[in-house]
């Protein structure tokens, strides 16, 4: 998988399931055995992998990916992320991914780190990660807002919400931890575990985070750390 031009072939036993979760109804896109071979992709993030401090408050670090990874992206998923989605082809721009490693220990979490976040407040793109680990790892979380029932953000929602995250962040008792399932401000709405070679796709605006287990383990080697493909699928 080392060569650029090669384009993975899907996995033989790979298939789909569309979610609808929440009050709000987000739909959220599951595939199982993405691609044929993605221990492949390991190889190419420990040999090729060029890994630096993460952008956007990701806690950890974010390597580029191979050219092919993108173009199977485009090649097998649209008409899935259409149907998922109620999506046509044309709405469908491009699409941008990184390797990503969790690495940043609880006590050196911000404080946005620590509890559910949204990519945008406009429904300009979709978020997707590609496990490349087992599920002891953590997966991702999908959550509602207690207090306002907000399960996904818009700029008509942000003067409210902004409110009410300035009074929670009062209450220190949750900060410098990774959350993982409901506290006392959010509710978990679903779960997904990082099975290797998972990948699941949602809305960039609703609130979500990586379920991180209390006996994570903070490594920064791609075969035995959190690996995962983080992508985006940019709209028009």
């Amino acid at each position: 998988m080392s060569n650029n031009n090669f384009l993975p072939p899907l996995h033989p036993q790979f298939r789909y399931r569309i979610e609808i979760v929440g009050n709000e109804k987000v739909p959220v896109l599951v595939i199982d055995n993405f691609l044929h071979e993605a221990e492949a992709l390991l190889g190419y993030a420990v040999k090729f992998g060029e890994f630096s401090d993460g952008t956007d408050y990701y806690p950890g670090i974010q390597s580029h990916v191979p050219e092919f990874y993108s173009q199977a992206l485009q090649t097998y998923l649209p008409d899935i992320i259409c149907e998922a989605f109620s999506l046509t082809r044309e709405n469908i721009n491009y699409s941008q991914s990184t390797y990503s490693l969790i690495l940043t220990p609880p006590a050196r979490l911000a404080l946005p780190q620590s509890r559910p976040h949204v990519d945008t407040i406009h429904k300009e793109k979709l978020a997707c990660v590609h496990y490349l680990c087992t599920p002891e790892k953590g997966g991702t979380s999908l959550y509602r807002h207690r207090a306002t029932g907000f399960e996904l953000l818009s700029p008509e929602r942000m003067d409210i919400y902004g409110e009410h995250l300035a009074k929670e962040a009062q209450d220190t008792s949750w900060h410098k931890k990774y959350i993982n399932g409901s506290n006392q401000y959010y509710e978990e709405i679903a779960r997904y575990e990082s099975n290797f070679n998972r990948l699941i796709m949602y809305p960039s605006d609703v609130l979500h985070s990586a379920s991180i287990p209390e006996n994570f383990q903070f490594r920064p080697n791609p075969i035995i750390g959190r690996l995962t493909l983080n992508s985006f699928i940019y709209l028009k």
